[in-house]
């Protein structure tokens, strides 16, 4: 088979719709689901805040309505304020676990060992940088880190419009 004949993917783009509804509180998710799961990354959340207890049963929620029970949640304990060793979210307990990924991952498991890992942007992220590590987390081709999406997608001092001091 020729390069030429080789199918195309084209990129992940979002809808423009899309980018008006992510704020803070959002949740994406790539629900198709591949033999292969080469992406590192199965999706983003932007919480509020870092109230565990106030953010997760939201999410939790709505996963459950797309992957079915969610039993355990792993994250990491210093990112959050407190973390419960579990909650009850619509009838069901969740088990939390404190688990070493960092503050920009969150893993969720389904059934027994049926494991989807988010992103976690950070509450404070301008909307433009979130969309931007959002809409890369969840492309299926992704190998990038979840720390590295959020570099890239945070705006250093140059992008900023500093001033250069050389004048």
């Amino acid at each position: 088979m020729a390069d030429s004949d080789t199918p195309h993917t084209p990129p992940l783009i979002l809808p423009d719709a899309i980018h008006e509804a992510i704020k803070p509180g959002t949740a994406l998710l790539r629900l198709e689901t591949t033999s292969s799961r080469q992406g590192r990354l199965d999706g983003a959340w932007w919480p509020h805040t870092r109230d565990l207890e106030t953010e997760l049963p939201a999410l939790i929620s709505v996963l459950t309505g797309y992957l079915g029970p969610i039993t355990r949640v792993g994250l990491d304990a210093s990112a959050w304020s407190g973390l419960p060793t579990r909650l009850v979210i619509d009838g069901r307990v969740v088990h939390l676990d404190s688990d070493p990924v960092g503050d920009d991952t969150v893993l969720i498991t389904r059934g027994h060992n049926d494991l989807f890992a988010l992103l976690v942007v950070p509450p404070d992220t301008a909307a433009d940088a979130a969309r931007a590590a959002m809409a890369r987390a969840v492309r299926a081709d992704n190998i990038t880190s979840a720390a590295q999406i959020l570099v890239a997608a945070t705006p250093g001092p140059e992008d900023e419009g500093a001033v250069d001091s050389a004048d």
